[in-house]
């Protein structure tokens, strides 16, 4: 190897890079290695591991690079990207541009101060996207498009993205049309005035500023149409709304409010102090990139300078793997385990990096990146007639929703077409479009291969050995050919193709010279078979007769024998992949239609040209004949492409009276700052010695069998092993669980779900754990498994500790028998929800003396896990201390579901005497933690013929998994909400938990509240369609008030449900829009909208007595600083920021000086996990009480010196002895939990309108707009709540309507059985920045006391969850328009949730859908 690499002129071992602005020298022997590793060894641990395939944005650093005299930036996802990939490049972290101590750079600042971040484990990545966005557009500052694009490949679980956004449009040029009146959100033009009519309504129109807009003297708010902030000009009579004119950065007149996006950006970075971004090196700017070898054990990397070079290595090594972007090969190395010695970047390959332009052609050297190509072919695209452009506009497209812009960024043409992925979403456009492939080899020279030939069976292509993609040759499009891109996925943004197609025509006036013929015609299709494929008959269909829908309708007659999908088709779907294929082939005939017509109306281009060269008149316009699409009015819109516009969000809060009030003050996490900076620590970055091993599990590969050998040898043998571990190892119990024993640290004698641990390895680094735990052996005897509720019933598995609970209110069978005039019964599933927090499960575990152990994880419950410490190993519980400072989002998901994987770690500390630490990989969290319940409903309601519901007979039964977990409190949450807002006065619910075999599922965000609020939503919208009244009316006669008992026996106080469901229904304008839309609908066939208003109630308490409990320490230092601890834990909830607010009040000391460090058991023991919303509720009761403590024992010192200040008092009370310490405890008063008639202290309201536009051809759809209001009493801090309310219902619309776990079950046979294939953020698809509402508005009742919690405040966390779900119920609306048009009327018909585009498009019931009205998709529950 080292003869070739002289031979061919390679330098070996001589890579670098700077970071930061420092210079690191990359270490030889690591080509394996991904740049996130390297920093992260390096202690710049500001860049977080997320997923390790790029799919969340985490990992985002700026790489820039020397090129053609300029710095090229681009963001990049450093967990793909090779270390030696950035040889001689500048990497910037989010700690190279700021931190708290030196500065903030403006984008971390805006960021922080816009209430941008929550749990803040995204947030560097957010941060880094922006930030490298801006450093590339040095022109001019980008465009709200382009932002919004940029993040694009960043996830966010907390927020709900609105603040996001809203923090980077300052950096934005701003699009005055874009702040009309009603794209500003707010009523004509106006945020509404003082919320429910009071004088101290305030409202923020753009959360990137903590000041919120004054009231005008008519109690409304005006909005500047450039920065989007609060602006008194109206009141001044010019300015923005004022009449007056704007300037021209679309700012108005006024010098305060405008000055365009860089005056804002400006303003922001003024906040702060002032930082020095690191400049490119000079050095690089010098260093000429050389032809290097980096050799190692693992495998060998090779950069080639010259087309020689390359070739000379592809015949040397024809197993080699060619790397771009790593985005194939990083991904199968890590998750599927695969090796790969040699491997060649042809980054710098002048040849292969070329683009190139002629008269007839542009030509793109294979390792261009795909950003690179894009940006080309706009620049093409602007300079050349729009009539050769077509195929260029066509890739230009299909790319904006291709990955995202860090895959993109990096990305190699070659790569993409090479790997002969047969859902490539550009393959198919390059076969149906002409395109050619040119291929080289040392030997044989050039040979060019038609696109549409060079694809021969499932990931093979055609190229012989040796040989390797030089470049692509795209011709340009001809007069009246048309050219078109399609996808379909899960999700919009950054998603993975279910069907794509790239099609082509060829359209001439017909040779009789009446109407438009077909001469040519090309269709390509991806994800419908093992290669994309051509569709040869469909084509055949058409040519040479008339572009009619009679052609049309032979050609999709045709295209049924070129795409066949055999129905046990690995992947699924093959209902909604034959459906879409003829969804794709009509929209490009609309599209194509329209486009036709409008190049030859009078006076177009085309006509022009044509009379033009036919020397003028009106015979030159007998050459190009007028065309008339074939189409229907109404139909037209099935032409029309996809546009969103920027989203915009208003926010609405009352402040609080007294103007030196903390409490009720909109303050931002008292973390952001070093959550933009990169500098909040995780798990994952706490460093530790030397003597620190690494965990790796040995997991089950089976959902259901016996063990009978487990052979560790192997492994004990492999490098940097220290020992196996497995059940005889566990020095105490090897039982555990949560709430009944019944979960083993280790598997002993049987496996009972895919995933559960078996054994695990420890090691002196990760990947050498990683490497022995695979090496284990293991050998099962299968046995049955239920991998679903309706298995489970069949086989009859339930778990025995839960005893089919029964809730009772009336009597169901007398009122169902005597009372009702309609009877309906039936079924609804609603699947399950990945929890999917951006930090993954991680746990440390320190041995100390005398067998004390340290213990640190990423947990909701610190007092479980310290219980099971003590129980696993067998020591003291006063000998181990359980602590976290912060989490990377929760959701319930790490109350129980961690705590088997941090007493697995501490099996080896205890026996090596030795530090351990694990950290999950994203597909394993998903495999092993659980997510939320599944759940089948078997229901009865009764109903008179008006509509009004009399009784209701449910059973529901819950995936609950292997073990109990908490999947019994659960299933009491899902009951007790089963009537959600709605006066039922007879009522039967019976909960059934099933066993099936997946790991246990678990506690998550709701805890089964929302699985029984949404089942009441779909009877109730049943009765509706029965009785045939719009569902709303119903709702509306329906509602609970003070004085309703529930099922649960609780008399139901302060009931603001109708206040809720007034203001929003006002405020929306609901029953104009539901006007309009059903007008606006009359007028499209194939784009529906629907609009969905829903309420709902959540009770505050845990269901479990005893755990209605908090205890909290004050401690006051002789600086007047004080220290909080208290039970609950941060997981960007807010929590700390909230009870700091608490403490500051009560004993009147700024702010500033009140600080929460972290959360311990030996601080504060016994303590109840941080969920059920009740956190702020008790800590912050037991922390008043604390502080009151504290006041009393001041108090006389402050009276014998009432100016002293508070460092003064506390001083003089030190010296006298008192003590300035106080522990305060809370337990909440007068509740029975779910056995007796008070379960809950008190109910959360809120109310939802939401609007969406459906594509009836595909299932893709849009929110249009999102109306909510909210009770939650008098907040502590609101702007933390409208945080929790947006971010809530974001996730609650995820749950509804697009995240979707596909199990290995019987509605899966294509998975391996027990495994789940959606574990990874490239096959689940939680929502993205292009999901949100595009209007988002969100109201915080004012003057709404709670008179049950401190500062009368209301829990938020779960109660807007469920509101989520008013996106389905609108989605429902727009699919019963489209049955209507169907032919099918507006009976009701069923639809699980999620709502998924498959679900959606299949639910509309036309012929193009090609199944049974009835057909329903299948759905693993």
């Amino acid at each position: 190897m080292v003869d070739l690499a002289k031979e061919l002129g390679f330098v070996t071992g001589d890579a670098l890079c700077y970071i930061n602005g420092r210079r690191y020298d990359l270490p030889p022997g690591r080509a394996e290695v991904t740049l996130l590793t390297f920093l992260r060894e390096k202690g710049l641990t500001g860049t977080k591991l997320g997923c390790g395939e790029g799919g969340c944005g985490a990992c985002t650093v700026m790489v820039s690079h020397w090129e053609g005299g300029g710095i090229e930036h681009r963001a990049v996802n450093a967990c793909l990207c090779p270390l030696y990939a950035v040889d001689g490049m500048h990497v910037v972290t989010v700690e190279g541009i700021g931190n708290v101590r030196d500065g903030l750079h403006p984008v971390q600042r805006a960021l922080s101060s816009g209430h941008g971040s929550q749990c803040g484990f995204c947030t560097p990545g957010f941060v880094m996207s922006m930030y490298a966005l801006l450093r590339a557009k040095t022109e001019a500052p980008p465009t709200e498009e382009e932002m919004e694009d940029a993040l694009g490949g960043n996830l966010c679980r907390c927020t709900g993205y609105r603040p996001i956004l809203d923090a980077f449009r300052d950096f934005c040029s701003a699009d005055p049309k874009a702040y009309t009146e009603e794209a500003i959100a707010a009523s004509k033009g106006l945020v509404y005035g003082a919320a429910n009519g009071h004088a101290n309504g305030h409202a923020n129109g753009n959360a990137s500023g903590h000041a919120n807009g004054h009231a005008n003297g008519d109690g409304k708010v005006a909005v500047c149409p450039s920065t989007g902030m609060p602006c008194d000009c109206k009141a001044a009579g010019n300015g923005c709304g004022g009449g007056g004119a704007c300037d021209g950065g679309g700012a108005c007149g006024k010098g305060g409010c405008g000055g365009g996006g860089k005056a804002k950006a400006a303003a922001v970075a003024a906040a702060g102090k002032p930082t020095v971004e690191p400049i490119f090196p000079a050095a690089l700017k010098r260093r000429t990139p050389c032809a290097l070898h980096m050799p190692g054990a693992v495998a060998s990397w090779w950069r080639p300078t010259t087309l020689d070079q390359a070739l000379a290595l592809r015949a040397a090594y024809p197993d080699s793997r060619l790397v771009g972007g790593n985005t194939e090969v990083g991904i199968e190395m890590k998750f599927k385990h695969m090796r790969y010695p040699v491997l060649i970047t042809p980054t710098l390959v002048p040849e292969m990096n070329q683009i190139t332009v002629t008269p007839t052609h542009i030509e793109v050297g294979s390792a261009v990146t795909l950003t690179r190509m894009a940006d080309a072919f706009k620049g093409v695209i602007a300079l050349r007639p729009a009539h050769e452009t077509a195929t260029l506009r066509a890739v230009v497209g299909q790319l904006r929703w291709f990955a995202g812009p860090q895959i993109r960024n990096v990305s190699a043409l070659g790569g993409n077409i090479v790997t002969g992925s047969p859902i490539s979403d550009l393959n198919p456009l390059w076969m149906a479009s002409r395109t050619e492939f040119v291929a080289v080899s040392a030997d044989g020279g050039e040979r060019t291969v038609p696109a549409n030939q060079f694809f021969l069976g499932y990931r093979q292509v055609d190229l012989k050995e040796g040989e390797l993609l030089l470049r692509v040759r795209v011709p340009f499009t001809r007069r009246h050919e048309y050219v078109r891109e399609f996808k379909q996925s899960p999700r919009r943004e950054d998603d993975i193709a279910i069907v794509n197609a790239g099609m082509r025509v060829q359209l001439a006036p017909a040779a009789s010279g009446q109407g438009w013929e077909v001469a040519e015609a090309e269709f390509a299709f991806g994800g419908v078979a093992a290669k994309a494929l051509m569709a040869p008959a469909a084509a055949a269909a058409l040519l040479g007769r008339p572009w009619t829908q009679a052609t049309l309708a032979a050609a999709l007659e045709a295209l049924k024998t070129d795409v066949v999908i055999a129905d046990n088709a690995p992947g699924g779907r093959p209902e909604y992949r034959r459906a879409l294929t003829a969804s794709f082939l009509f929209k490009f005939f609309a599209s194509t239609s329209l486009m036709l017509e409008a190049e030859t109306a009078p006076g177009s281009e085309a006509v022009e040209d044509a009379a033009a060269a036919a020397g003028g008149g009106l015979g030159g316009s007998d050459a190009v004949p007028a065309f008339a699409a074939d189409l229907p009015a109404a139909e037209r819109d099935a032409g029309v492409g996809y546009e969103r516009p920027p989203a915009r969000g208003v926010q609405f809060f009352a402040k609080p009276t007294d103007p030196d009030a903390i409490v009720g003050q909109p303050e931002r996490h008292l973390a952001a700052d070093l959550q933009v900076t990169g500098e909040a620590t995780y798990v994952d970055d706490i460093k530790h010695t030397s003597d620190l091993l690494y965990a790796a599990l040995v997991p089950s590969s089976r959902p259901h069998a016996r063990l009978l050998r487990v052979d560790a040898e192997q492994a004990l043998g492999m490098p940097g092993v220290q020992g196996f571990f497995s059940a005889k190892d566990v020095p105490g119990s090897n039982v555990i669980g949560p709430t009944f024993k019944d979960e083993e640290v280790f598997a002993s004698e049987f496996v009972t779900a895919v995933g559960q641990p078996i054994g695990l390895v420890v090691a002196d680094t990760e990947a050498n754990a990683r490497a022995a735990a695979r090496a284990v052996m293991v050998e099962y005897e299968d046995l049955p498994a239920a991998m679903s509720c309706e298995e489970a019933i069949e086989q009859q598995a339930f778990h025995s500790y839960y005893h089919g609970k029964v809730f009772t209110k009336g009597d169901v069978e007398s009122c169902l028998s005597a009372e009702c005039d309609h009877v309906l019964e039936g079924e609804f599933k609603v699947g399950g929800q990945e929890h999917f927090y951006l930090e993954t499960n991680a746990s440390t575990v320190i041995p100390q003396e005398n067998d004390e152990f340290l213990c640190v994880s990423s947990t909701q419950a610190v007092a479980k896990h310290h219980k099971e410490l003590a129980n696993v190993l067998g020591v003291p519980a006063h000998k181990i201390v359980s602590k976290t400072k912060r989490l990377g989002g929760g959701f319930g998901g790490k109350e129980t579901r961690a705590i088997w994987l941090h007493v697995a770690i501490a099996v080896p500390a205890y026996h090596l005497r030795r530090p351990v630490k694990i950290m999950l990989d994203r597909d394993e969290d998903m495999q092993m933690t659980g997510q939320r319940h599944a759940f089948l409903a078997k229901y009865k309601v009764g109903f008179s013929r008006d509509g009004m519901v009399k009784a209701v007979d449910m059973r529901l039964f819950s995936a609950a998994g292997n073990s109990m977990d908490l999947s019994g409190p659960v299933m009491d949450r899902a009951i007790l909400h089963s009537d959600n807002c709605y006066t039922v006065p007879h009522m039967r619910l019976v909960g059934k938990l099933c066993k099936t075999n997946q790991s246990s599922n678990t506690a998550y965000r709701g805890f089964g509240g929302p699985q029984g609020l949404i089942f009441a939503e779909m009877w109730m919208e049943r009765v509706a369609r029965t009785v045939g009244r719009p569902v709303h009316e119903l709702k509306a006669l329906q509602l609970q008030g003070d004085g309703w008992v529930t099922v649960a026996g609780q008399t139901m106080e302060e009931c603001r449900i109708k206040t809720c469901w007034d203001a929003v229904y006002a405020k929306s304008d609901f029953d104009a829009r539901f006007a309009s839309i059903g007008a606006w609908n009359k007028e499209h066939r194939w784009r529906k909208r629907g609009l969905a208003i829903v309420p709902t109630k959540f009770g505050i308490s845990f269901t479990a007595l005893f755990m209605n409990q908090a205890g909290a320490l004050v401690h006051v230092y002789l600086d007047g600083t004080v220290l909080v601890t208290h039970g609950g834990v941060e997981m960007g909830q807010g929590l700390h920021t909230k009870m700091c607010q608490v403490v500051a009040q009560a004993l009147k000391v700024p702010l500033a000086s009140v600080f929460i460090s972290e959360t311990s058991t030996n601080t504060v023991p016994n303590a109840s996990p941080t969920a059920a919303s009740a956190s702020s509720d008790m800590y912050g009761a037991a922390l008043l009480h604390a502080c009151e403590q504290l006041n009393a024992r001041l108090a006389p010192f402050r009276q014998a010196q009432p100016s002293a200040t508070f460092k003064e008092v506390v001083n003089a009370a030190y010296f006298q002895r008192v003590d300035l310490c106080a522990h305060g405890f809370y337990k909440t008063p007068d509740i029975t939990g779910e056995s007796g008639n008070r379960p809950f202290n008190y109910y959360t309201y809120g109310c939802a309108v939401s609007e969406v536009e459906l594509d009836v051809l595909t299932g893709d759809f849009q929110l249009l707009r999102t109306d909510i209001a909210m009770d939650v009493g008098n907040p502590i801090n609101p702007a933390i709540d409208i945080g929790q309310v947006e971010g809530a219902f974001v996730q609650g619309m995820g749950w509804t309507c697009l995240e979707e776990l596909q199990w290995g079950d019987k509605q899966h046979p294509w998975v391996r059985p027990g495994h789940l294939f959606t574990k990874g953020p490239g096959t689940y698809k939680i929502p993205s920045v292009n999901d949100i509402p595009i209007d988002f508005r969100v109201e915080l009742l004012s003057n709404v006391p709670n008179s049950r919690a401190i500062h009368s405040s209301k829990a938020i966390g779960e109660p807007p969850f469920f509101l989520g779900s008013s996106v389905f119920f609108a989605l429902k609306e727009a699919c019963y328009a489209a049955r209507e048009d169907a032919g099918l009327g507006a009976a009701w018909f069923r639809l699980d949730a999620p709502a998924t585009p498959e679900r959606l498009r299949m639910a509309c019931g036309d012929k193009l859908a090609g199944v049974a009205a009835d057909f329903r998709a299948k759905i693993s529950c």
